[in-house]
C-alpha cells in the first residue's frame, strides 16, 4: 500500500529545478507548429533526471518507473507551445527576466508555469513503489492552435488513461467543465445588379437579418456549470465595387458550446433559423465535463479548491477522458504583452499538485483495502 505521508520532499530543490527549466523554455522559441526545440529541452531534462522520455512528433511523454499495465493511469498534461508575442511587449519575449517575484517571458504563464509544476510533481512520484495509479506525463504541442499533431495525435500512442489533470493557469482552482468551440462559415446569396437602378437582391441586407437573429437568439437549454451557449459574429465580407449590388455575403460565427447541446444539435438549430448556407470548420473541439463527485475533484475540494466552468478552450476538448483543468498562474495574463508568472505561484502549484495526488492516491488505496 502507498502511504501518503511516508515521503518528504526538498521543497527548495524542487522549486529551483522548476524555475530553471521554465527559464530555459522561455529562452527557446516554441510557436505553435514550431516546438521541436522545446520538445528537445524537455526530453533532455527528463533524461538528465533518469527518466526514459519518449517523443512522438513534438510531444514528449513518460511514465513512472514502476508502471503497471494492470493499474489505472492518471495523465499529467500541459503544453509547451506559445502564441506569437503580442504587440506592445516592452521586455524581450524570449529572454526570461525575474523582477520583484515575477518571472517574465512569453509562455511563462500560459502554460510554462503549469507545465514545469506538473513535471516536478511527476518527478516527485516517479520512483515511488506501490502507487495505486500509474502516472503518465505528457508535454504536448500545438495546443494554442488546437492542432492535429498535438494531444489529438499523441493520445492514440499512449496507454489507456483513466483521468487527467490538464495544466493551465487557473489560480489553482479546478475547472471541472470547459466550453467547446464551433466555428461556422456562413454564405448568403443575393442577386447582383447596378446599384443605380434599385434592382437585384442585396446579399448584405439578407446577411444583416441573419446577424440580428444571431445577436438576439438564446438557446433554450442552459448548462448548470457553463451557462448558455454564446454566439458571436466575428467576420463579415461582401462586395467588390461601390456601384454593384453584391450577390454574396459571407460571415463567420464563433460559437462557444456547452454540454447542454451536441455540436450537431446546434448546427441543426441554426440551419433551420438562418438564411445562410452553413459550413462548420470542424466538429472536434467539443465541451468537456467531469462529475462533481469524481474522486479527483473530491480530493481537490479537500485542499480547499473551488470548482467552476471555464469559458476558454484547452486540450481538454481533444481528449475523451474525465479531466480537470488546474494550474498556477492567471488566465487573464495569457497572450498579453509582458506575460509573467509569480514565483510564489509556481511553488504553490508544485505543492498543491503533489498534495492533490497524495489525497487522490490515498482514496484509491483506502477503497481497495475496504473492498479487499
Amino acid at each position: 500500500m502507498y502511504h501518503a505521508d511516508c515521503h518528504t520532499m526538498k521543497t527548495d530543490d524542487l522549486f529551483q529545478q522548476a524555475v530553471t527549466l521554465l527559464e530555459r523554455l522561455i529562452a527557446t522559441p516554441s510557436l505553435s507548429g514550431q516546438e521541436e526545440h522545446t520538445a528537445t529541452v524537455i526530453s533532455d531534462f527528463l533524461q538528465d533526471q533518469g527518466v526514459e522520455a519518449r517523443r512522438f512528433k513534438n510531444n514528449v511523454w513518460a511514465v513512472n518507473k514502476h508502471f503497471d499495465p494492470q493499474k489505472p493511469t492518471v495523465m499529467l498534461n500541459s503544453h509547451h507551445d506559445t502564441v506569437k508575442p503580442a504587440a506592445g511587449y516592452r521586455r524581450p519575449p524570449f529572454e526570461p527576466q525575474i523582477e520583484q517575484g515575477r518571472l517574465y517571458g512569453l509562455g511563462s504563464n500560459d502554460a510554462g508555469g503549469p507545465l514545469v509544476s506538473l513535471i516536478t510533481a511527476f518527478l516527485y512520484f516517479y520512483d515511488k513503489p506501490g502507487l495505486p495509479y500509474n502516472i503518465l506525463l505528457a508535454a504536448t504541442a500545438e495546443e494554442e492552435i488546437s492542432g492535429r499533431q498535438g494531444i489529438a495525435a499523441l493520445i492514440k500512442e499512449l496507454p489507456p488513461v483513466a483521468v487527467a489533470i490538464v495544466g493551465e493557469p487557473t489560480r489553482m482552482q479546478m475547472a471541472i467543465a470547459e466550453k467547446g468551440l464551433l466555428v461556422l462559415d456562413c454564405t448568403v446569396h443575393g442577386q447582383a445588379a447596378h446599384a443605380a437602378h434599385g434592382e437585384g437582391v442585396n446579399a448584405i441586407y439578407k446577411a444583416l437579418k441573419d446577424i440580428e437573429r444571431i445577436r438576439t437568439y438564446r438557446f433554450a437549454k442552459v448548462s448548470p456549470l457553463l451557462g448558455p451557449v454564446k454566439m458571436t459574429v466575428t467576420i463579415i465580407q461582401a462586395g467588390s465595387q461601390h456601384n454593384v449590388v453584391p450577390d454574396t455575403c459571407t460571415y463567420t460565427i464563433d460559437v462557444r458550446t456547452t454540454d447542454a447541446y451536441t455540436h450537431e444539435e446546434i448546427l441543426a438549430e441554426l440551419s433551420a433559423m438562418l438564411q445562410a448556407e452553413i459550413k462548420p470548420r470542424s466538429l472536434r473541439l467539443r465541451p468537456s465535463a467531469i462529475s462533481r463527485d469524481h474522486p479527483l475533484v473530491m480530493a481537490g475540494k479537500q485542499l480547499g479548491m473551488s470548482t467552476y466552468g471555464s469559458p476558454t478552450l484547452s486540450d481538454q476538448s481533444l481528449i475523451d477522458i474525465p479531466s480537470i483543468k488546474l494550474g498556477p498562474g492567471d488566465s487573464t495574463r495569457s497572450h498579453t504583452a509582458d506575460e509573467y508568472i509569480l514565483l510564489d505561484e509556481i511553488g504553490d502549484g508544485i505543492l498543491k499538485y503533489i498534495e492533490l495526488l497524495k489525497i487522490f492516491f490515498t482514496q484509491k488505496s483506502t477503497a481497495h483495502e475496504t473492498m479487499g
